[in-house]
């Protein structure tokens, strides 16, 4: 009857809050897209207006590598206050070894979501899963080649055959160079900021992938699949 075609469902309500959450959680995904796609942007050494400039160094350290635009130097938690300049350099190889690990974590994610396995390897699963299938000869091969990777920049980060390092993280030893020595500071300076902000990048890159994959909503956000 007329009536009740009017009649309102009760589970109405309930469809409209889980369909209003779900396209608030895409739009907050979308964002957390664009913010990181905007990290791996090149970093411009020139400030746009000498207000800018002025936001972007705050601090004893606000003139140092990664202090750059939009947030210039971020330090919440005050780990480098009262601190000198050893222990700033030590806190940024920090986050630069962090970085170039999370970079590597990414790019093995993703590469192995996709289906790319090495020989022999074509059954081991991507994501956690992989922890447990893993052999554990695999593990053994993996912890003496992080254990030699440690040991050939031990004691000093970079420092190996007498070579003397730019800063923190330089591990060209006196092998790898590509024409570094010869491009001017600015240049290398730029360069390092690329670096630094790209790993910013990756660390909130792969904490969002293992996230995801734990809500098991992975294949939502990820277009492609094994």
């Amino acid at each position: 009857s007329e009536r009740n075609r009017k009649k309102q469902n009760p589970f109405d309500h309930i469809f409209f809050f889980f369909s209003k959450t779900i396209d608030n959680m895409k739009l907050a995904i979308f964002a957390s897209l664009l913010a990181g796609a905007a990290a791996f942007a090149p970093v411009s050494n020139k400030a746009s207006s000498t207000a800018l400039n002025a936001e972007i160094v705050k601090g004893p350290y606000g003139g140092e590598l990664g202090a750059q635009a939009p947030l210039g130097f971020f330090d919440p938690f005050g780990m480098t206050a009262g601190q000198d300049k050893e222990k700033f350099d030590h806190l940024r190889w920090v986050e630069l070894k962090h970085g170039r690990v999370a970079m590597l974590a990414v790019v093995g994610y993703l590469v192995t979501y996709a289906g790319v396995r090495f020989p022999g390897a074509g059954d081991i699963p991507s994501g956690f899963s992989a922890l447990s299938a893993l052999p554990g000869q695999v593990w053994a091969q993996m912890g003496f080649t992080w254990f030699l990777m440690e040991a050939a920049n031990s004691p000093a980060p970079g420092t190996y055959n007498d070579f003397e390092p730019e800063f923190m993280g330089d591990f060209r030893n006196g092998a790898l160079d590509f024409g570094w020595d010869k491009q001017t500071d600015e240049w290398k300076m730029k360069k390092r900021a690329i670096e630094l902000n790209n790993g910013r990048a990756a660390q909130m890159g792969i904490l969002g992938l293992m996230v995801h994959e734990k809500m098991g909503n992975l294949g939502e956000i990820l277009p492609f699949q094994s």
